[in-house]
């Protein structure tokens, strides 16, 4: 064995010492009895395509809408029992309706948000369309 063979033997044994004194090279084949539930947003992206859809583009740019607006995000925020998809919903603001659109993790968080936003001063009407997300 030559010098330099030496040293690659040596290197070699010390990363196998490092990685715990013995490796194994085996093969194994993935588990495929469990299979991954699969992703269909078909039908609400069908409806997000809609030109019907209120999407949050459509918010007015005039400064009472987006006054609303921020009111009904801050409370929405604010309240710390809700969750983080709830603190993220979708929502629009215009001429008094605030439009709530995402997903939220229970039917009583949806209906609450949507009670925030109809507490919130400025607002005179909700269209409440958030999504209970199912896992």
């Amino acid at each position: 064995m030559s010098g330099k063979s030496r040293i690659i033997e040596a290197a070699l044994c010390a990363c196998v010492l490092a990685a715990g004194g013995s490796v194994a090279f085996a093969q194994t084949s993935p588990d495929t009895s469990v299979k991954a539930p699969t992703a269909d947003n078909t039908s609400v992206n069908e409806r997000d395509k809609s030109p019907d859809t209120v999407k949050p583009t459509d918010q007015p740019n005039n400064s009472a809408d987006i006054h609303v607006a921020a009111a009904v995000r801050k409370a929405i925020v604010d309240d710390k029992s809700l969750s983080m998809l709830a603190h993220n919903v979708k929502l629009v603001a215009a001429n008094g309706t605030v439009t709530l659109r995402g997903p939220v993790s229970s039917s009583s968080e949806k209906a609450k948000v949507g009670q925030i936003a109809a507490s919130t001063g400025g607002v005179s009407s909700v269209d409440n369309q958030l999504d209970v997300k199912t896992n």
